[in-house]
């Protein structure tokens, strides 16, 4: 058991102590409780020293959690609260706290009709109700879409990478003409750009699998999980969103931004390695390091006629090509 939750218990078992009126607790009875309480909790012998209850003590009188609990020794041997009412359960919040206690509720009320949050729903309206916010507009937005497809395969591949399940999908890729099964090993889930993926283990290799291609999941119990001890920081870490190839290398991509939106870039980076290379009244020149990938082109696409590729060349040309082919869209031959 965690070092945090065993405090816990501890504390929990001394509140208890200390409130009870009809008994005397010595310091080595509060021992004795709090090494039973966690006894109960762990089904082991579980030995409280001396010097752990005295700073749970110290603690508890302490602003240090805010508690500031009015523990008194009487008869130089007992303890017990000095006010007969007062539990650390019974903390007071002052009005600061309440307005933090809101901001947090109404930005979980943006994730209760998410799925994979529907069994906070309770949680978030006993908050509310406790703090007397329901009537209190949302302050705060974040940028969801309820509608997006494949959301609803997402509680049973949270599942299944919690709980280490091997899956049996049926998956159907944009160049695919046909779906097939896939027999994988889930790791992570993935979001970027409202987008869900699916990294998993699967024939030796990493795999990335979109949701809203899914056609159908099933758990494959007999099947051994194997477990990569998935790192997402540092397989995501050289490239931009969620595709990446087990054979490029990261290159350095060069970029010029005009002085209007330079801002922007300067303080919502492409990518973490990103660094200015050079400013004037031209522009900004940007490098990062990443993977030439169908995300990275996206977000250069974005940005329209506010960026300009230097380099590599490969990037520069495959930009060049799209902006032309979008270019032809808007032809007069192409009026309508």
């Amino acid at each position: 058991m965690s070092s945090n939750k065993n405090a816990l218990i501890r504390y929990k078992t001394l509140d208890k102590c200390l409130k009870n009126k009809y008994r005397k607790y010595t310091l080595e009875d509060l021992i004795d409780e709090c090494s039973e309480a966690l006894f109960e909790f762990e089904g082991k012998e579980s030995f409280v020293s001396k010097r752990t209850v005295q700073l749970d003590l110290q603690n508890m009188r302490s602003e240090k959690f805010g508690y500031e609990a009015p523990i008194e020794v009487y008869e130089r041997k007992y303890y017990r609260y000095s006010d007969p009412d007062y539990s650390i359960h019974n903390i007071s919040v002052n009005e600061s706290d309440l307005k933090a206690m809101n901001n947090a509720v109404q930005i979980l009320k943006q994730f209760k009709d998410f799925s994979m949050f529907k069994d906070m729903n309770g949680v978030i309206q006993k908050l509310e109700d406790s703090i007397h916010s329901t009537n209190q507009k949302s302050i705060i937005h974040l940028d969801k879409n309820e509608q997006l497809k494949g959301l609803e395969h997402i509680d049973i591949l949270y599942e299944s990478v919690l709980n280490k399940k091997v899956l049996k999908i049926l998956y159907k890729s944009f160049k695919a003409r046909e779906s097939n099964h896939y027999i994988v090993h889930p790791q992570l889930l993935k979001e970027y750009n409202n987008r869900w993926f699916l990294i998993c283990w699967h024939k030796g290799k990493i795999m990335n699998l979109a949701l809203d291609r899914m056609e159908e999941i099933v758990t494959e119990e007999q099947t051994e999980y194997i477990d990569k001890d998935f790192d997402a920081d540092r397989y995501f870490g050289e490239v931009i969103g969620a595709t990446v190839s087990e054979t490029q290398r990261p290159q350095n991509v060069i970029f010029c931004i005009t002085p209007k939106h330079a801002p922007y870039v300067k303080t919502k980076p492409f990518h973490h390695s990103q660094e200015i290379l050079k400013e004037d009244e031209n522009g900004t020149v940007f490098k990062i390091c990443v993977q030439l990938n169908f995300e990275l082109e996206r977000l250069i696409l974005g940005m329209g006629e506010c960026i300009t590729v230097l380099k590599p060349d490969k990037l520069k040309k495959r930009i060049y090509k799209s902006l032309t082919e979008a270019v032809q869209n808007y032809s007069e031959d192409n009026d309508s």
